[in-house]
């Protein structure tokens, strides 16, 4: 890795977490050039601005979340393991993703919601990523005779989604991982009840 890219990756992980917890608007140049110990015109140099850092940093994130997410689920041996191995990963996502400053989807989304439209497309984007893969996990078990034909995989994705993400709002609020830990077996009962042939 040349220098530039090593100092470029230094910048995103520090600035990372302190876009995730002060969000785009609290994300002062004095405060990224306090964190990261560099001048504002070493941060300029390798980001043409600081929507084009807060984006990067982001995307540094759930990139992250989402390459640990996808090694996590594929651990399983069948479509309906790696299903159940979502659930898995969230159980303790609230001390993992502690690193970020919280959850990078929840935190960013809620955040640009009505500051900055790129940075919110973004957040949109991602989140339709993780409804398609989980769409298709449901439909690669169903394909495999794991679960009922008749189930709506969409729907089904969209509730876990908003499950998880409501059960990281609250594990984040009440400082309090053990949301994280009965969303776990929630999602697993929903399975076996009611998608599980």
């Amino acid at each position: 890795m040349l220098k530039s890219e090593r100092t470029r990756l230094y910048i995103l992980e520090t600035v990372a977490p302190l876009l995730n917890k002060k969000g785009y608007s609290g994300m002062s140049l004095s405060g990224i050039t306090k964190a990261t110990g560099l001048t504002k015109g070493a941060i300029y140099g390798h980001f043409g601005s600081k929507e084009e850092l807060a984006i990067e940093a982001f995307r540094y994130c759930i990139r992250t979340v989402l390459k640990d997410l996808n090694t996590h689920v594929a651990r399983g041996n069948t479509a309906l393991d790696r299903l159940v191995n979502v659930s898995n990963f969230y159980k303790n996502y609230y001390s993992y993703s502690k690193k970020f400053g919280g959850c990078p989807i929840l935190n960013i989304g809620v955040d640009s919601e009505y500051q900055e439209t790129s940075i919110s497309n973004l957040v949109r984007s991602y989140n339709e990523r993780i409804l398609d893969k989980f769409t298709k996990l449901i439909d690669a078990a169903k394909e495999s005779n794991q679960i009922i034909k008749e189930v709506n995989s969409k729907v089904y994705a969209k509730r876990f989604a908003y499950m998880i993400e409501g059960a990281v709002y609250m594990s984040h609020v009440m400082k309090d991982g053990s949301y994280l830990e009965d969303l776990a077996e929630v999602m697993k009962a929903m399975i076996t009840n009611e998608l599980r042939v």
